[in-house]
């Protein structure tokens, strides 16, 4: 595989592990003293809502903060437009994002309406903006140092 794959790859992970809340696979995309930024991008003038330091503290956030997925719920994210630059065993990405809520609806105990067809639930986008990691091959592997995720909109946290 290309570095160029390579790189794009940690971003796939990244988001499936975002999506199935799962902190150890999150965990595993960083070093050990990774830095993860949150800013708002607010018009062009970027506005710091969280700061996570070391791998495991980025992981737990992920497996503890994000909110539960509700029955028949998950979430989606997509990315699109990765600009990918590489220079020897350091790399940046920078991608475009839009993060999608799933509901399913709940199948009725008499069975689908008449006339019922296809895909039964709701999806909606519910975030948007940039992942913009920098990388670093480590022993043949690359992981992420430092992770800015620059939201489209504000967001709102436990106890902020």
């Amino acid at each position: 595989m290309d570095d160029e794959r390579a790189v794009a790859q940690v971003l796939a992970r990244y988001v499936r592990a975002a999506d199935h809340r799962d902190g150890a696979a999150m965990s595993a995309l960083f070093v050990e003293n990774a830095v993860a930024e949150i800013y708002y991008s607010n018009g062009g003038t970027r506005e710091k809502l969280a700061e996570l330091t070391g791998a495991e503290a980025i992981g737990n956030a992920v497996a503890g903060l994000m909110a539960p997925h509700p029955p028949r719920g998950w979430s989606h994210h997509t990315t699109q437009d990765h600009i990918i630059e590489i220079d020897g065993d350091e790399a940046t990405l920078d991608a475009q994002f839009i993060v999608y809520s799933i509901q399913g609806h709940e199948r009725p105990a008499d069975g689908w309406p008449e006339g019922a067809f296809g895909a039964q639930g709701t999806i909606t986008p519910i975030e948007s903006g940039y992942y913009q990691p920098r990388l670093r091959r480590f022993d043949g592997a690359w992981r992420i140092v430092h992770h800015t995720i620059l939201m489209d909109q504000p967001m709102a946290f436990p106890g902020a």
